[in-house]
């Protein structure tokens, strides 16, 4: 043993250190991890947006004080076991079992509308009071209960009268109440808050003990009638049963036509002991003693309660009395049972009935409107999916009654393992999502519906609940684009109006049933309006994915501005007006009129040549001059000098001379109306 003990201390040693050290490198990983998304939040801040929040580095769970507790006490006990490894092994075995068993024990309180062993305890105090109630009457009337099987029957009597003891004394002091609004689970007020109670005085009065009448009456059943007064238990156990099970109504039917059975039962046993009172086989009315007592009773109730008929006729006073008797509590118990079953099977059909109500009316509404065939088949196959599917037309009917906080926790256990698997909203404030669950409404769609149709303004956004959908185009409307299935989205880039996309971008078939999720954009909005955080982050999502569709468009090549044609002017005129005027000049030595005339002409065919030149030029992107408006100012121009040179200047021979050489006039007029024809075409 000395040997042996310090090698095991070198290896706890060994695996202490290990684990520490697993430990630091995992903390040391996760701070590494921690710094690198805090440096890329200081960088780009918009990107870590759809990183979710960076979370502390979760420490090593610490050992509870009660573990090191057990953990010292185990190892105290595995001291104390002597004998080798296999009593060692046994003795923590042993303790392992004792720890197990140790939590279960009786609650000090009890919750009696949501514990499940209080149910099943009630159920066996109903138990208790049914065997009372149902074998007292045949044990008094019957010749059931023998001296020789008496000690039997006492026993289940006495175990009966121990369940009740139990229900008064243990359970009844236990149970948690409310009390201006809060929720008393002190034992002291729970058990006097149960003494004040009516209940408590019956469960009392239902223990007196008759039976000490036993030892001077003998064994009378009808001495444990008080226990009968137990019946609040009984109701207390249907109410509690009927708000765990799924399909209540199928015990409410049961209990009904327990009732009922239970009346006839009550019946059977009069007429018998009337029988007895008369005697056995007296008259022709009574039970004659032959064959199964029971049996030969219960079938004259039944007649007689149904009102079959067939009876024989009553021939004493009592025997009249008690068969009129008969007759008023047979119609009267036997409606009161008929009225209460039809209560129950129509509450029990209400959702059914609204559905037939609904479509039978919507039916009738298309006849008389003439609605065609194909349309009305379609509306039936709908309403027959919906109640198929749901079970009613319209989830939201049944939760506007409950107060927001429970059609929330609703919502999340329905649907919220849909809504959080869809990307566009992982990263999302968490209370964002759960405020956006109790707006989505769902819809059913029938084969070959259009959700939604190209162009058309983006009012709500879909998520596939069950079932799929098709994005389809083409000329034809039948190329299938893609196939989106349970948890996908569509509709949320028209929704969210990014880059000013306000309208659907593709058609969206249902193929298939497919129940859908609707998110409006009004109601989208005024969550949002809270999250702002939230907001930015669905823009940015939703971006990216109008983005992630659209091919890079290729740049346009600069191209080279065409040359402009050169416009056609007539240059002999020019030429031949210079030659004239330098004659003339010469000849007659007209210095002055003449050389403002060759001035002027030579003005306009330098702004002639420098408009030419301007047309000629790449147009400027920013400013570009009209061509048109310098060819019309450069008309103007040699306009102006040609009109100049009036003919009244100069002398008839000088005049003539110059019509001779040139044409002077002829060609001048040619020009002109050439060039206002010019103007007038580019303008």
């Amino acid at each position: 043993m000395l040997r042996e003990r310090p090698a095991s201390a070198a290896s706890q040693t060994s695996q202490t250190s290990a684990v520490v050290s697993e430990r630091l490198q995992e903390l040391v990983r996760m701070f590494k991890e921690r710094t690198e998304k805090a440096k890329e939040k200081l960088i780009d801040p918009d990107s870590s947006d759809e990183e979710s929040v960076i979370t502390a580095p979760p420490q090593p769970p610490a050992a509870p004080q009660g573990e090191e507790e057990e953990d010292e006490e185990e190892g105290r006990l595995g001291g104390q076991c002597v004998g080798g490894a296999g009593s060692g092994v046994s003795g923590g075995k042993e303790t392992r079992w004792i720890r197990a068993c140790w939590p279960i024990r009786f609650p000090a309180s009890i919750d009696p509308f949501t514990n499940i062993l209080y149910v099943l305890w009630m159920f066996l105090v109903s138990a208790a009071w049914n065997w009372n109630v149902w074998l007292i009457p045949v044990r008094w009337a019957f010749p059931y209960q023998t001296p020789q099987n008496a000690p039997y029957w006492l026993l289940a009597d006495y175990a009966c009268d121990l369940i009740y003891i139990l229900d008064i004394a243990v359970f009844q002091p236990r149970l948690q109440f409310v009390r201006g609004g809060d929720i008393v689970c002190d034992k002291k007020e729970m058990r006097k808050n149960y003494m004040k109670t009516k209940r408590f005085k019956f469960d009392v009065a239902s223990l007196v003990p008759l039976e000490l009448l036993y030892f001077k009456t003998g064994i009378n059943p009808l001495l444990r009638l008080p226990r009968l007064l137990k019946i609040n238990s009984f109701f207390e156990f249907n109410e509690r049963l009927e708000a765990i099970l799924t399909k209540a109504y199928i015990y409410r039917v049961i209990r009904t036509t327990t009732y009922l059975l239970y009346c006839l039962h009550c019946n059977a046993c009069l007429y018998h002991w009337a029988s007895s009172y008369i005697g056995l086989g007296a008259t022709q009315w009574v039970y004659n003693g032959v064959g199964n007592s029971y049996i030969r009773c219960y079938y004259f109730a039944v007649k007689t309660l149904i009102t079959i008929g067939g009876l024989p006729d009553p021939t004493s006073l009592f025997e009249i009395v008690f068969q009129l008797i008969n007759y008023f509590v047979g119609v009267f118990a036997f409606s009161i049972m008929i009225g209460q079953m039809r209560d129950v099977v129509g509450a029990a059909t209400a959702a059914q009935t609204y559905y037939r109500t609904c479509m039978d009316n919507t039916i009738k509404y298309m006849t008389s409107y003439r609605i065609p065939k194909d349309v009305q088949n379609r509306v039936k196959t709908w309403y027959n999916y919906t109640w198929q599917s749901q079970g009613m037309l319209d989830e939201q009917e049944l939760l506007t009654q409950l107060p927001d906080k429970m059609r929330l926790d609703i919502a999340v256990d329905v649907n919220y393992s849909i809504v959080s698997k869809v990307p566009l909203f992982q990263g999302c404030d968490r209370q964002m999502i759960f405020d956006m669950l109790k707006s989505l409404r769902s819809v059913v769609y029938l084969p070959g519906d259009y959700v939604c149709k190209k162009g058309e303004v983006g009012r709500e956004m879909y998520i596939i609940k069950a079932g799929e959908v098709q994005v389809v185009g083409g000329p034809d409307e039948r190329t299938v684009f893609a196939t989106l299935r349970a948890g996908s989205v569509f509709g949320e880039i028209s929704l969210l109006a990014v880059g000013g996309v306000n309208r659907r971008t593709a058609n969206v078939i249902a193929h298939g049933f497919a129940n859908l999720f609707i998110l409006d954009k009004k109601d989208l909005n005024e969550i949002l309006v809270h999250y702002p955080e939230s907001k930015k982050l669905l823009r940015k999502k939703a971006r990216k994915m109008l983005n992630k569709g659209k091919k890079p468009e290729p740049k346009e090549e600069a191209k080279e501005p065409a040359p402009v044609p050169a416009a056609s002017l007539k240059s002999e005129t020019p030429r031949l007006l210079r030659a004239a005027l330098e004659m003339t000049e010469r000849s007659s030595g007209l210095k002055g009129a003449l050389a403002r005339v060759k001035e002027r002409s030579s003005k306009s065919s330098i702004s002639l040549q420098r408009s030419l030149s301007a047309s000629l030029r790449p147009p400027d992107p920013v400013l570009s001059p009209r061509p048109d408006t310098s060819l019309s100012a450069s008309s103007t121009t040699l306009r102006s000098a040609s009109r100049s040179c009036n003919p009244a200047d100069f002398p008839p021979a000088q005049l003539q001379l110059q019509r001779g050489a040139a044409g002077w006039d002829e060609s001048e007029d040619e020009w002109d109306e050439g060039g206002r024809g010019e103007g007038l075409e580019r303008r």
